[in-house]
């Protein structure tokens, strides 16, 4: 188990340098798995904190073309949906260079999530492991979809947990599909980003904490973890 004092935590002193940290912190992860191989994985998460530090991303000077982008998790609605992480990320990283990058949403009007988990992570297994990975916390200490309590954690813990996983978080009608613990503790390169004192108490908490109360957990002793109080 991580404990707070051997965590690769960097402050930074504001929002803005976190996120141009964060995007060359990225980039750089990526231009060395480049060097090493012909087509490397990036998995992201949606939402609008990391918004600016896809903007910065999306600049570098990559070889784009040879990088998939991965969805951490994704709620099961359309890109027309507001809740879409797949449209947040054409929206914030699928631009300028990036937008050569090859991406593949989840959400599919053809199917339901749960025929989509199975077929998606038969589809998508070739791309592992993750090469570099962001993800973000909820002060309840979730990562990507992986509530506490939530149903569907269970299976999405386990050692043999395929690659993406169902989930359904209490009081939420839209389900989600998230990658499985397995996969995120296998990333080549892990960043967490977080902001503000109440997810830094949340992450500190979690440190001494099992993977089913503080599923963030499952990545600490890997990750790099980029707060800034404000």
């Amino acid at each position: 188990m991580a404990e707070a004092d051997t965590m690769n935590l960097i402050e930074y002193p504001d929002r803005d340098t976190l996120m141009i940290s964060v995007a060359k912190a990225l980039a750089d992860d990526l231009a060395t798995a480049l060097d090493a191989r012909e087509t490397v994985t990036l998995a992201i998460p949606g939402g609008t904190t990391p918004g600016p530090a896809f903007d910065a991303l999306a600049a570098a000077p990559l070889d784009w073309a040879r990088v998939n982008i991965l969805l951490t998790d994704e709620r099961w609605v359309p890109e027309s949906d507001l809740q879409s992480n797949a449209a947040l990320v054409r929206a914030r990283l699928l631009q300028g260079p990036a937008a050569a990058a090859m991406f593949t949403p989840y959400h599919t009007d053809t199917t339901d999530i749960d025929t989509a988990a199975g077929t998606l992570s038969a589809q998508l297994s070739p791309l592992l492991p993750v090469d570099v990975m962001l993800l973000g916390m909820g002060a309840d200490m979730h990562t990507a979809s992986l509530f506490p309590g939530s149903e569907g954690l269970e299976e999405a813990l386990a050692e043999d947990a395929q690659m993406l996983v169902p989930v359904t978080v209490a009081g939420q009608q839209t389900r989600r599909l998230s990658l499985s613990a397995p996969v995120l503790r296998s990333a080549r390169a892990t960043h967490l980003l977080i902001t503000g004192t109440e997810k830094r108490e949340a992450l500190l908490r979690a440190s001494e904490l099992p993977e089913a109360l503080a599923p963030v957990q499952t990545v600490l002793p890997l990750a790099t973890i980029h707060w800034s109080a404000i």
